[in-house]
């Protein structure tokens, strides 16, 4: 499976307005990513579609998420930006070519299918399981200084 590069910006981007007391630019979320604010503009607008971040107008504007870190999964951000629909989509393949099975004897789904639906639900319950909050968690202990305060001193600048 390969998500867009959209699911990470996106990803990024609510990690980092975890640790913003007041809305940050789109402008400043893609030069701090080091992305084009157009492409990036695209995502924090997919990411307000889906309820997640909310734009505030006026000269102190910006994107804020729309609740706290830890009502926000990665499952709710993946899926803001990719779309709800399964990760595989059953074509009925055995029902064609030289030794097809008749429709009536595809009546409940195959082995492949039934394997990559377990599949799916299994990515999503993994990605449902961790929230905006905890990703903030763990970036934060990915460095030796406290990075997300950086960020944070960054922003304000």
């Amino acid at each position: 499976m390969k998500l867009s590069g959209g699911v990470e910006s996106a990803l990024h981007c609510c990690v980092v307005l975890t640790t913003a007391p007041e809305p940050v630019p789109a402008t400043r979320l893609a030069e701090l990513h080091g992305v084009s604010a157009t492409y990036l503009a695209k995502q924090l607008q997919t990411l307000s579609r889906a309820a997640l971040v909310q734009s505030v107008q006026g000269k102190s504007g910006g994107y804020t998420l729309t609740r706290s870190a830890e009502q926000i999964t990665v499952l709710d951000v993946v899926e803001a930006v990719e779309g709800p629909g399964s990760t595989f989509v059953c074509t009925e393949i055995r029902q064609r070519g030289p030794l097809a099975a008749p429709p009536d004897a595809c009546t409940a789904p195959c082995a492949i299918a039934r394997t990559m639906h377990a599949a799916d639900r299994a990515w999503r319950a993994a990605l449902r399981g961790v929230t905006i909050a905890d990703l903030g968690r763990m970036v934060g202990q990915d460095y030796d200084t406290d990075v997300l305060t950086q960020v944070r001193k960054w922003l304000q600048s």
